[in-house]
């Protein structure tokens, strides 16, 4: 925001296009939209399947959380105050990184180190949880070839829900009726719950209206 003094709560988007297409750009002014409520947003790119291999947006996303850790003072971020909210794809992405930035064992499966942050909450929307109940599936819509690359359904990275334990953050889970993503959506908000994990959901629109 204009005027910002001090560190303020800090909002990091990430962009959907199912792994192999959209940009920060789309988000621009969704993410202004934020900065006008009072919070410092990061909006960035991250590099596409099919000519970047899984996980080129998880490594990206940790760049930009190192930057984020080393340039807070700058630029009025706060480390300990995180939001991650994600669309389609980046829903799932935010959705894993922070099974990453909250158990160690599971982020050195990617040889990466998640730096000294703390996640606060989720939104999620429109996005894939299950990628291992996926990848298992015939093809449709949002599929793990998208990734770039044939994935084992039993690769231990793709075991994003074992990742999840009790320092998850809490997570608000939007659809809307005519969302193709729609059925992951419930799910991953009871399998959250059943965890002790604070979460909601909601599904926007109505059968009738096919805008939404």
């Amino acid at each position: 925001p204009e005027g910002a003094t001090g560190a303020l709560p800090t909002i990091v988007s990430i962009h959907g296009g199912g792994y192999v297409y959209g940009d920060k750009e789309v988000y621009h002014y969704y993410c202004a939209d934020l900065a006008r409520r009072g919070f410092t947003v990061v909006n960035f790119n991250y590099r596409l399947a099919p000519k970047h291999k899984f996980p080129a947006p998880l490594e990206d996303t940790n760049r930009v959380m190192r930057w984020l850790v080393t340039c807070a003072r700058k630029y009025h971020m706060d480390p300990e105050n995180l939001i991650l909210v994600g669309d389609s794809a980046g829903a799932q992405l935010a959705s894993q990184y922070a099974a990453m930035a909250t158990n160690p064992d599971y982020a050195a499966l990617f040889h990466m180190t998640v730096p000294e942050i703390t996640i606060r909450a989720l939104g999620l929307n429109c996005g894939m949880y299950d990628m291992a109940q996926r990848g298992a599936q015939p093809r449709k819509g949002i599929q793990l070839d998208d990734l770039g690359k044939d994935f084992p359904a039993d690769d231990p990275r793709l075991q994003v829900l074992e990742a999840i334990g009790e320092n998850y953050p809490p997570a608000y889970i939007t659809t809307a009726c005519h969302d193709f993503l729609r059925p992951c959506a419930q799910p991953m908000y009871e399998f959250l719950t059943a965890k002790g994990i604070r979460a909601d959901w909601k599904c926007y629109g109505s059968e009738e209206d096919e805008s939404i």
